[in-house]
């Protein structure tokens, strides 16, 4: 049984270098596919955003780059090629120490099977042989002699024979413990030269992996300097990028010799500089840089101004009667061509993950360039009914002719695609912002545009998108209508129809205010003014105090004390508003179980 486990203990060792031999092959094949990958673009695919930018990077970073890749791919490929020669020599000489540790265990089993053969006899020999073969066996083996008792009683029937085979077998174990001994010295001087071969391969890992270390220091000092340049100047971010793509050679040799911990770090680094410097960045784009400006005050900039044009073009024009119709462009539409177009500009190319003075000027003008506010007046001669008191109770009806000034507004946009048209974009400027306005980014760009996050409730940031409308075409036709009616709760169902609450049944469609609020109530889900109410919940209004709702809109979010509001029909527009919580003109609220 001991030169079993001692064998085993050899085949072992002999099994364990073998398998370093093949990690050491199958690392090095993994390194040779990783890095034809890289020289082929694998890791930044044509027409992505990295790519773009890579082609605009500065030399300084290129450089620090190269360098990067020279002592990654040099120390990379010393350690795989030191490694596998290690491994392939300590094979070659336990193969020949295990040949040479058989040779005795052979010439063993030879002499004692003629030595057994001459002092037992012919057939004695015969008989014995298992049962000594037996003993060189694994434990289970023995069960044979038990259930072969015949053999057992033919032995017993010759004693004196027994006892020259006994002998004999004597001394074949002693030759035998002497092979084992022979066996065991050889498979521990096989072993400690497996132990030497493995002390030998790790220093020469850990060298290899001290000159990754220091490449990477080296790379990652590089990529710091490009981020501290980012926060002054847009071209440094962007020139990180190359230096992203250009090292990634460099990478892959370091993870192969273990550096893999530098390495992470200065990826996610790259990967953060990369983005920022894509049109990507324009989903970091909700905070502070330092100018005191966010994409979030640029846009209600915008608002506003868009506000004002409308109030200037009815104020300015005098009119008795006000028709406004048409839709403003969807601000995600906006901000995408916008952070597409800055990016890639080939004169100018620049970050927008930050908002200064002049980006908000390339906003507006881009802004403009999908809306437009139309105007015509005509004046319509009619016959009006007027119904007058007689003084007795009778009403009397009077025809009249008068001649009445119809202003018309109409809003009109161009879409995302339209105006990649206009400006005359790639095919990979086309895919960039088509990736931007992918339903999975809804979250981020309500996130960006109005600050709210996924638990805030869906419906109000489809009702934020639709601010800036007029005349309510899209709802009111929507609901089933042929011509204009008082679509403040036409909207507040398009909403909900648009994120499938009606179909659902968490609000109901509904065109009359009273219809609306009525069904919260029957369903227990109604509050009153007081109420301090939560995004996404539906806010109804009774201007004249008498019980009666006329109005209603949705709530966009409360904060110290007033109530914000997006409104369908208010002044004819979808238009954000503010309230006290308990004003007076709150009826109450409806409290969707969403």
């Amino acid at each position: 049984m001991g030169k079993g486990i001692k064998t085993r203990v050899a085949q072992k060792g002999i099994k364990a270098i073998d398998k370093a031999a093949v990690a050491s092959e199958r690392m090095k094949e993994a390194y040779i596919r990783t890095k034809d990958k890289a020289e082929h673009g694998l890791y930044a695919e044509e027409g992505s955003p990295g790519e773009y930018a890579s082609d605009r990077v500065s030399s300084n970073v290129d450089s620090a780059a190269h360098e990067a890749v020279y002592q990654f791919d040099k120390q990379g490929r010393k350690g795989v090629k030191t490694t596998k020669e290690n491994i392939s020599k300590v094979k070659e000489n336990l193969q020949k120490r295990k040949a040479a540790a058989e040779q005795p265990k052979k010439q063993a089993e030879k002499r004692a099977a003629q030595q057994t053969g001459q002092r037992a006899g012919p057939h004695t020999v015969d008989r014995l042989s298992e049962p000594v073969k037996t003993v060189r066996q694994e434990p289970g083996t023995v069960k044979t002699l038990d259930r072969s008792r015949k053999s057992i009683k033919t032995v017993d029937r010759s004693r004196k024979t027994i006892k020259q085979a006994s002998s004999t077998a004597k001394g074949t174990v002693k030759t035998t413990s002497k092979s084992i001994k022979t066996a065991e010295k050889t498979a521990k001087a096989s072993i400690k030269t497996t132990q030497q071969a493995a002390k030998t391969a790790q220093r020469t890992a850990q060298a290899t992996a001290r000159a990754a270390r220091a490449a990477a220091h080296a790379a990652r000092t590089a990529a710091r300097a490009a981020a501290t340049a980012a926060r002054v100047a847009v071209k440094a971010t962007i020139a990180a990028v190359k230096a992203i793509i250009a090292a990634t050679k460099a990478l892959v040799a370091a993870i192969a010799a273990g550096g893999w911990v530098a390495v992470l770090v200065i990826v996610v680094i790259c990967l953060i500089g990369m983005i920022l410097g894509s049109c990507f960045g324009i989903f970091f784009s909700g905070e502070d840089s330092g100018t005191g400006q966010t994409i979030r005050t640029a846009v209600q900039e915008v608002n506003t101004e868009y506000e004002e044009r409308l109030e200037e073009t009815k104020t300015s024009h005098t009119h008795d009667v006000l028709e406004m119709s048409g839709s403003r462009a969807v601000w995600k539409e906006v901000l995408a061509v916008y952070a597409v177009k800055t990016t890639t500009d080939p004169n100018n190319a620049q970050e927008v993950a930050t908002m200064d003075d002049s980006k908000k000027q390339l906003l507006k003008d881009i802004f403009w360039e999908m809306n437009e506010i139309s105007f015509r007046t005509e004046s319509k001669t009619e016959t009006v009914i007027e119904e007058t008191d007689d003084g007795n109770g009778n009403i009397v009806e009077t025809e009249t002719t008068v001649t009445r000034t119809y202003l018309y507004i109409t809003i009109s946009h161009k879409t995302a695609e339209e105006m990649a048209d206009q400006y005359g974009f790639n095919e990979d400027q086309r895919e960039q912002m088509a990736e931007l306005l992918a339903d999975e980014n809804n979250s981020l760009w309500s996130q960006v545009l109005y600050g709210i996050t996924e638990g805030d409730g869906e419906i109000v940031t489809v009702a934020l998108s639709q601010v800036g409308n007029v005349g309510g075409e899209p709802y009111w036709s929507w609901y089933g209508f042929g011509s204009r009616v008082e679509w403040c709760a036409c909207f507040v169902s398009w909403c909900a129809n648009e994120c499938g609450y009606i179909e659902a049944g968490v609000i109901p469609k509904f065109a009359g205010c009273v219809q609306g609020s009525q069904w919260f109530k029957d369903r227990g889900l109604w509050q009153d003014r007081n109420f301090e109410p939560s995004a996404g919940q539906i806010i109804f209004f009774d201007w004249e105090g008498d019980g009666v709702t006329d109005h209603v809109g949705i709530v966009e979010r409360v904060e110290n004390g007033t109530v914000y509001t997006v409104e369908g029909n208010s002044g004819d527009a979808c238009r954000q508003n503010s309230y006290s919580i308990g004003s007076s003109v709150i009826y109450g609220y409806g409290c969707p179980a969403y």
